[in-house]
């Protein structure tokens, strides 16, 4: 309880409000003459830049905005595909920058190189179309604790890390709607040239590095076809909102058809290299039915190359009759209606940026219903070597591009049918370049003059067949008599017997 003793007295409360006031006005007084002197010494230029400066800094906290991109969503089992786009855009970042004077160096599975990484707390700058934004890692170690079937108690540590973005709010709707696609995509093509190309066998568990060296520069083809071929890749890579607005699926399929040793599995490891797509190699042979076709198909990723080769002789093919039409029993074998809908039916659809390659040393043995556009969308012929192609070979194998002897192989290499398998293999005989250019000089001697006697035989077997012909356009009439003697004879002998004539 307060009692009115205990409370201050009129004339002890006006003499404390007088000094209160007395000290107020004296501040002001104090305030304004420093004022006065600060106009009077500090330019006024200066003096707006220190307001500006210090309005600025007192109001950072209501003009800024922080995103923070957590590494793992809420169930700390899924990443955050944001976060894993952000962290290697900025490791990426880091390579180049020169205001991060220390950094981490890690290895990354599935990278081929070595990259950058910085510490907990550290900043990095971005400018996107005149937007500046400050990137800051946060690293904190976080307890968890489980409960085994005992009802006993145990503690694991982790690293529960974010990532901080830090901007102007007024570049709210950039910042989301251009700056984190922008980064997303960058992203997707830092990881694709950093990427290590993986061949995979489906139907079992073996995956390797695909150290195959071919690429399109040390590819022996057409150029022309190569170019078309390049160009065809790029704007398949490039189409993805075309192909949502007209309704496809995103893949595309290749044939691949040609002689043997024309190159048509180097092509593959060439497209593999040149995309960065990873390889399933797919043997129809060790399929029993659609049903494992469509396990297969689930088993791969996206941006990557499913191969099938020598699809002309992997797999006997069962038809609608074979099983009965299209009742249950038609998952249980493997129909060609089952292949043709992974092409280009429902089961289609699965992934994106799929590329599917056939592979056939006989193009004409293929059932039709492959060929078609929207299944094989293009077909590139894999031809014996042409002088084009030859060029290409002896800058690999010899690293020359003119020889004397070049323009006796020109004139040679047309009617000879060489496949660039057959000149490589002469190339690698010596590193003299005159002696293996001898060497083809007389591989393609030997294949024009087997052509010519081949196609004389073919030209005495086509007068042979023509004989035959004109010895059985003759025949046949002398054999149509005797058979019309006969039967009248047989008419007349049963005409005899019904009549009880015996002759």
């Amino acid at each position: 309880m307060v009692s009115n003793q205990n409370l201050p007295s009129a004339t002890t409360l006006l003499s404390a409000y007088t000094t209160v006031a007395a000290s107020a006005l004296l501040a002001k007084t104090v305030i304004n003459e420093v004022q006065s002197m600060a106009s009077q010494i500090i330019p006024q230029k200066i003096q707006q830049n220190l307001l500006s400066k210090l309005k600025s800094l007192t109001g950072t906290l209501q003009s800024h905005m922080t995103l923070v991109i957590d590494e793992f969503a809420h169930d700390g089992i899924t990443k955050n595909d944001i976060f894993t786009a952000a962290d290697l855009f900025l490791r990426a970042k880091l390579a180049t920058s020169v205001s991060i004077a220390r950094a981490k160096i890690l290895k990354v599975p599935d990278e081929n190189e070595p990259s950058l990484s910085v510490f907990n707390g550290e900043k990095i700058e971005d400018f996107f179309q005149g937007i500046h934004v400050v990137w800051e890692l946060s690293s904190v170690e976080v307890e968890k604790k489980n409960l085994d079937y005992e009802g006993i108690f145990s503690s694991e540590k982790s690293e529960k890390r974010s990532l901080e973005l830090k901007f102007h709010k007024k570049f709210n709707d950039e910042i989301l709607s251009k700056y984190i696609p922008h980064l997303l995509e960058r992203a997707k093509s830092i990881k694709q040239g950093n990427k290590t190309v993986m061949l995979n066998a489906l139907g079992s568990y073996i995956s390797v590095k695909l150290n195959h060296p071919s690429t399109f520069e040390t590819m022996a083809m057409d150029p022309t076809t190569k170019k078309d071929l390049m160009d065809d890749l790029d704007r398949f890579l490039n189409r993805r909102e075309f192909y949502q607005r007209v309704g496809k699926a995103w893949k595309r399929g290749y044939l691949l058809y040609g002689p043997p040793g024309t190159g048509k599995s180097s092509l593959i490891a060439a497209m593999a290299n040149y995309l960065k797509f990873d390889v399933y190699d797919l043997e129809l042979t060790s399929l029993q039915s659609n049903s494992d076709f469509k396990n297969l198909l689930l088993n791969t990723e996206n941006r990557s190359i499913l191969v099938i080769e020598d699809i002309d002789c992997s797999a006997e093919f069962h038809t609608r009759q074979d099983v009965g039409g299209l009742g249950d029993d038609n998952d249980k074998q493997l129909t060609l209606s089952g292949l043709l809908n992974f092409i280009d039916g429902l089961w289609s659809s699965y992934g994106d940026e799929r590329i599917i390659v056939f592979t056939t040393n006989h193009k004409d043995r293929l059932d039709p219903a492959l060929l078609r556009p929207g299944r094989m969308d293009k077909h590139i012929h894999m031809s014996y070597c042409n002088f084009s192609s030859f060029r290409i070979l002896c800058s690999n194998y010899l690293g020359i591009s003119f020889h004397p002897k070049f323009a006796q192989i020109e004139e040679l290499i047309i009617e000879a049918e060489a496949t660039p398998a057959e000149i490589a293999e002469e190339l690698m005989r010596s590193e003299d370049a005159d002696i293996v250019l001898e060497a083809v000089i007389a591989l393609l001697k030997r294949k024009n003059k087997a052509a010519i006697e081949e196609g004389k035989q073919e030209q005495s077997n086509n007068e042979k067949r023509k004989q035959v012909v004109d010895d059985d356009d003759e025949e046949p009439m002398i054999v149509k008599r005797n058979k019309r003697r006969r039967r009248s004879k047989r008419l007349r002998n049963k005409h005899s017997i019904n009549n009880g004539w015996i002759i």
